[in-house]
């Protein structure tokens, strides 16, 4: 799953409001209380996706590297769990323990998060300053399964550190690859074909 700049959630929007399961600490977690005083980062995540597979030590990394700088980070699944029952909240508590995650995972059951965010595919990261703007959407780096280069995180870590120093990340940003979030019967938005 390829998406275009116009198919995108818009640089500059206001980072869409929720309330979803954090399936780590068992209670609700809102956009209010996973947003730093630096900002946020909303990643899309999975389970069972290879391309989420790939990354998920770098995702960790990130996730420890970046604990005490005031930029949050939160993860996300919205695929449809009883088609792939290693989404379900046990298998993303399950893989959050497995890489010690620093950050919430969050299930979004009724895939409405997914849509207010646009998001598409497993990865998809979604970056907000500290204003709660997006100032980035794209991938994380250029390694992909198949290709053989190294996971550095390289394209995320940037835009991260300009957000922290209050900069402004560059509007070429190369979208996120992987694959498409595993919508319900019906529930496919339209800003995506499958």
């Amino acid at each position: 799953m390829v998406l275009t700049p116009s198919t995108m959630l818009a640089l500059g929007t206001q980072a869409p409001d929720f309330s979803l399961w954090d399936v780590t600490a068992e209670q609700p977690l809102t956009l209010g209380e996973a947003m730093g005083e630096k900002g946020l980062l909303v990643m899309f995540i999975c389970c069972h996706c290879p391309f989420v597979k790939h990354i998920q030590a770098q995702l960790s990394q990130l996730g420890k590297d970046y604990q005490n700088s005031g930029l949050a980070m939160v993860a996300i699944s919205a695929n449809d769990a009883e088609k792939y029952p290693d989404d379900s909240p046990p298998g993303l508590k399950k893989m959050a323990q497995d890489w010690d995650y620093y950050f919430p995972v969050l299930y979004d059951e009724t895939q409405a998060i997914a849509k207010a965010y646009r998001a598409a595919c497993t990865p998809d990261f979604f970056l907000f300053d500290a204003q709660g703007k997006l100032a980035y959407r794209g991938q994380l780096d250029d390694s992909r399964p198949s290709n053989g280069l190294p996971v550095t995180g390289v394209d995320l870590r940037q835009a991260m550190d300009l957000v922290l120093a209050g900069s402004p990340v560059p509007t070429e940003q190369k979208p996120s690859i992987g694959c498409n979030i595993k919508w319900k019967p019906g529930n496919e938005p339209d800003y995506q074909s499958n």
